[in-house]
C-alpha cells in the first residue's frame, strides 16, 4: 500500500504542466485564459452535470462527494481537441492534446480525502492582421493557471456529507505583440509575463434519498467564494527584423526592461445547485445551474474599449444508462452509457456581443474486467462565439480519455 502511494504521488506532481498548451482559441487573450477545467470526463459527458456521484467515480467538482467512494480512486483524464475558427473572411484549423486532471481519493468509514493536480485555464492563440495603413501586427500568447488542491468530507449521515477543498493556483502567462511598419526597416516587438499565485477554497453539500428501495433522489450545493491571484510582471521590448508570420524575429540590439507594476486578479464567486432523479445502478438523469460572478474580471494590464465581463450563467443537462450492471456473460450490457448537452454564458462580452458555448456531449465507460476500475471515453461537440460584430465563431470537437484506478487500500488481511 505504501508503495502504491508513493508511486501515485510521483505521478500527480512530478509532471511538467507550463508546457502544456491547451487551447488555440483567441477568446483565451481575456482575463485568465481559456477556463479549461469543466469536472471528471464521465461527468462532461453528461453535459457537465456536477450533482452526480457514485461510489467508484471521483467527482471534483464537489468536495462533499469524496466520502461517497468505498473504494481508493486514482483519476487521471487527457482530452483531444480539434477546432476551427471562422470570421467573415477566412478560417483555421488547430488541434491541441492536454491533460485535464489528476486526481487520488482516499475514503474511509466516514471521511475521504483528496489531493490532485488541475490545469485551470489556458492560454494560446496566434493572430494577425494588415491595418488599412500596411501595419502588419502579430499577437500570440501561451501559458495559464494551474491548481494543486487538497480536501475533506465527512458523512454526517449514510444520506447527507459535507465538504471543502483548499485550493493553490498558480502559473505563468506570456503574451506577444509585433508591429511592423512599411515605412520603418525595424519591427517592435512587446513580451509580457505574468507569474500568478493565488488561494482559494471550495465548500460543498451532498444529500441523497432512496425511494421505494430502488430510485434515488440527490441534489448537491458547491459554494466557492471569491478568490484572488497576484500577478507578478514584466516587459520587455525589442526592435527585430522580422519579415512577417513564421518568419525568424532576429533581435536588433540588447532588449529594453520596463518595470511593470504588480497586478490583482478577482477570482469570481462562484454558487452551483443541481437536482437529480434515477433508479440506481441502471438509469439517471440530473440538471445543474451554476453562476459565476465574472463580472469583477479584467485585463491583466490595462482595460480595453471594446470588452467588457458580465455575469456567466451555465446550465446542464445529461445522465447514464446501464443495461445491465450485473451480467457476466453479456460485456456491452455493464458498459455505462452517458449523454447530456449544456449552453454557457461565458460572461465575456465583446464589440457588445455576449460570448457563448454550447456542446452535445456523449461518452462511454468501460469496466475493467476482473476490477472495479474502469476506462472512460467521451465526446463533446459544440460552438463557441459568434461571426457576427467582427468576432469568430469557433467550432470544436473533443475526445476525452481518462482512467480510474479503484482498490481497497485500508482492508485488514486475515492471511500474509
Amino acid at each position: 500500500m505504501i508503495k502504491r502511494f508513493y508511486i501515485l504521488t510521483w505521478l500527480l506532481f512530478g509532471l511538467e504542466v507550463f508546457a502544456q498548451q491547451g487551447t488555440s482559441s483567441p477568446y483565451s487573450f481575456y482575463g485568465i485564459g481559456d477556463v479549461r477545467f469543466k469536472g471528471t470526463l464521465e461527468n462532461r459527458a453528461m453535459g457537465g452535470i456536477t450533482s452526480h456521484g457514485d461510489s467508484i467515480h471521483v467527482n471534483l467538482q464537489n468536495p462533499a462527494y469524496y466520502s461517497a467512494l468505498r473504494l481508493t480512486s486514482f483519476s487521471v483524464g487527457a482530452t483531444f481537441n480539434a477546432g476551427r475558427i471562422e470570421s467573415n473572411t477566412e478560417s483555421s484549423k488547430a488541434q491541441r492534446t492536454a491533460l485535464d486532471y489528476l486526481a487520488l481519493v482516499i475514503p474511509t468509514k466516514k471521511i475521504g480525502f483528496s489531493f490532485g493536480l488541475i490545469p485551470f485555464s489556458s492560454v494560446g492563440y496566434n493572430v494577425y492582421n494588415v491595418s488599412s495603413d500596411a501595419i502588419l501586427r502579430q499577437y500570440s500568447g501561451s501559458g495559464g493557471i494551474n491548481k494543486v488542491y487538497f480536501g475533506s468530507s465527512y458523512a454526517i449521515t449514510p444520506n447527507f456529507s459535507i465538504g471543502a477543498d483548499v485550493q493553490y493556483n498558480f502559473g505563468k502567462i506570456e503574451t506577444k505583440a509585433i508591429n511592423s511598419f512599411s515605412d520603418v526597416e525595424y519591427a517592435t516587438r512587446e513580451i509580457n509575463v505574468s507569474i500568478a499565485s493565488g488561494v482559494n477554497f471550495n465548500i460543498g453539500a451532498r444529500y441523497q434519498k432512496l425511494i421505494d428501495k430502488k430510485y434515488l433522489f440527490y441534489t448537491s450545493a458547491v459554494y466557492r467564494p471569491g478568490g484572488q491571484l497576484t500577478l507578478s510582471n514584466d516587459r520587455t521590448l525589442t526592435l527585430i527584423n522580422w519579415a512577417g508570420l513564421g518568419t525568424v524575429e532576429t533581435p536588433i540590439g540588447d532588449p529594453v526592461n520596463y518595470s511593470v507594476p504588480d497586478d490583482k486578479m478577482k477570482l469570481p464567486t462562484q454558487f452551483d445547485l443541481g437536482i437529480g432523479y434515477g433508479k440506481n445502478s441502471v438509469w439517471s438523469i440530473g440538471a445543474n445551474i451554476l453562476y459565476q460572478s465574472t463580472s469583477d474580471f479584467g485585463a491583466r494590464y490595462n482595460t480595453i474599449d471594446n470588452v467588457q465581463f458580465e455575469q456567466s450563467v451555465r446550465f446542464s443537462l445529461g445522465g447514464y444508462f446501464i443495461p445491465n450492471y450485473k451480467s457476466f456473460s453479456n460485456y456491452l450490457a455493464r458498459i455505462v452509457y452517458r449523454a447530456g448537452v449544456r449552453h454557457e454564458n461565458t460572461g465575456l462580452v465583446i464589440n457588445n456581443k455576449s460570448i457563448t458555448d454550447t456542446a452535445f456531449t456523449t461518452g462511454f465507460g468501460f469496466p475493467i474486467r476482473g476490477t472495479f476500475s474502469n476506462l472512460n471515453v467521451l465526446f463533446e461537440m459544440g460552438s463557441r462565439g459568434t461571426q457576427s460584430n467582427n468576432l469568430v465563431r469557433e467550432r470544436y470537437l473533443n475526445v476525452g480519455f481518462s482512467l480510474s484506478f479503484n482498490d481497497q487500500w485500508f482492508q485488514k488481511r486475515k492471511y500474509d
